[in-house]
């Protein structure tokens, strides 16, 4: 056996050789490429590699391993759920976090709450000097009372034909243009007031009290509500029709070390010219209030489903010379042992060191895993 060997290598030696010696008018590879014969190089590398692939199959056929047994490591198939996922890197934001602006510049003259404090939406969380607006809409208010007063004496007397019209007439105009005035006063003075946007926790507060405020790029306070968290990422366009609202996603965060369940809640229409993605935004649940705005998360988009999948680990798929893709099987079983046969198959998705078998295998078939690169086909195996 051993000199049947040596004499195959001597022959695929003498072949090399022989094919560098002969082609295209007995020119050696060396005289072809210092001629620069582009036409003759080809012919040669395909001779060479035919003889090759010709080599492999008697080397096949020939191998006297075949009677040799080799312990190996099986598996039985069964069907399976496979999914394929999209991998890409996005980062955690909210909707609420924001900075806390005075509608009207002036002195602060309170400031009701610190960093870390929970607020409800529209508590009041300070307050501008007004600047004698208060006493404004107090007078105001006032007249406001004695023409409407006034109207209401002035009605009565019209409805019992006492007095003129005109009278009537001037009391109701002055009620009613007071009545605005008391409104417009009472706006001014409520933007005084700086008030929550919405619930959430007061992350900083930049102010103190008795400074003289005004809306400026810092801001009073940094207001956050961590209830309302997504991660917002880019997707290829060539998954545009892939992803629908509602699609499962897993986002990793690798600050925590943990993996949380969200959904596609929002798909961008635009293509961005110049990466060719589109954005999208994946609702994230913040039970334990972990996340924070621009922690960098990783997700798993699931692109493909397969509920009745036939997977096998990635590894145990192998490839022969002419590129045909193929796995060992335990064929005529008995007991602990079987004999290795060769199975071509056609693969689909890869994802998580398994692939999908899309034809050659079926479910029960018993798949070699461990102990391939000392098998071939028509072996004995124990396991």
């Amino acid at each position: 056996m051993k000199k049947m060997k040596n004499i195959i290598i001597i022959l695929t030696l003498s072949i090399l050789v022989f094919s560098c010696k002969n082609n295209d008018g007995n020119a050696s590879i060396d005289e072809l490429i210092k001629s620069k014969n582009l036409k003759g190089l080809q012919a040669k590398k395909a001779s060479i590699q035919t003889d090759l692939v010709k080599i492999d199959d008697a080397l096949a056929t020939l191998d006297t391993k075949k009677d040799e047994e080799i312990l190996v490591s099986v598996t039985t198939i069964k069907d399976t759920l496979f999914n394929h996922y999209l991998e890409i890197q996005g980062n955690v934001n909210t909707k609420e976090n924001i900075l806390v602006q005075p509608e009207m510049p002036g002195t602060l003259v309170t400031l009701n709450v610190k960093a870390g404090q929970k607020v409800n939406k529209g508590q009041v969380l300070g307050r501008v000097d007004d600047a004698g607006m208060s006493q404004q809409v107090a007078s105001l208010e006032t007249q406001y009372q004695l023409a409407k007063t006034t109207y209401e004496r002035q009605k009565n007397l019209w409805n019992q034909k006492i007095g003129s019209e005109i009278q009537y007439l001037q009391a109701q105009t002055q009620m009613i243009s007071l009545s605005k005035s008391v409104g417009q006063a009472k706006a001014g003075l409520s933007k005084t007031l700086i008030r929550a946007p919405f619930s959430g926790t007061i992350d900083e507060v930049f102010a103190e009290r008795g400074q003289v405020v005004s809306a400026s790029p810092q801001g009073l306070m940094r207001i956050v509500n961590l209830n309302n968290m997504y991660v917002s990422t880019n997707v290829p366009e060539s998954y545009i029709g892939k992803l629908k609202i509602g699609t499962e996603v897993a986002v990793f965060l690798t600050s925590l070390g943990k993996t949380y369940q969200g959904k596609v809640r929002q798909i961008g229409n635009f293509i961005n010219p110049n990466n060719r993605s589109f954005g999208i935004e994946v609702a994230v649940p913040n039970p334990d209030n972990l996340l924070r705005p621009n922690q960098v998360a990783k997700l798993k988009v699931i692109d493909y489903l397969n509920k009745n999948a036939i997977v096998v680990p990635s590894n145990v798929i192998l490839e022969d010379g002419q590129k045909n893709q193929y796995v060992y099987v335990a064929s005529q079983i008995k007991g602990k042992t079987a004999i290795a046969k060769k199975i071509l198959v056609k693969t689909g998705q890869s994802a998580d060191n398994v692939t999908e078998i899309v034809s050659g295998l079926s479910v029960n078939d018993v798949i070699v895993t461990e102990g391939l690169n000392s098998i071939s086909e028509g072996m004995k195996l124990n396991f």
